[in-house]
């Protein structure tokens, strides 16, 4: 079976992906962590690995297999793996900026 993600499936990974960039925007900031670019990170890790589980690694499956489908959009597993792709994304990206920043505080001399 060839999949084919429709415009619908497209648009709602998309807002899932912003909104939850967003989101983890808004959480940093208010633990005074955030960088200025931390949404699109978050953002993008979340699309890119909610397509590729829905297109690739659930792209075999029927329509049966996997509710809900949303026009061709295997909801439920990118959504799951696309939070944990984002969330993982903001902790490593808060870590190494953390760092980042310890290392250039420290006095030299």
């Amino acid at each position: 079976m060839q999949w084919d993600l429709g415009v619908l499936g497209v648009m709602l990974i998309l807002a899932m992906s912003l909104a939850f960039g967003l989101l983890a925007q808004l959480v940093a900031r208010r633990a005074k962590t955030a960088m200025r670019w931390l949404w699109l990170t978050a953002a993008g890790a979340f699309f890119v690995v909610g397509l590729v589980t829905s297109e690739v690694w659930f792209g075999w499956a029927t329509e049966e297999d996997l509710q809900p489908n949303i026009d061709g959009l295997s909801f439920d597993e990118a959504l799951l793996f696309g939070l944990l792709a984002g969330i993982t994304s903001v902790v490593i990206t808060r870590y190494v900026t953390r760092r980042r920043l310890r290392h250039r505080a420290k006095p030299h001399g």
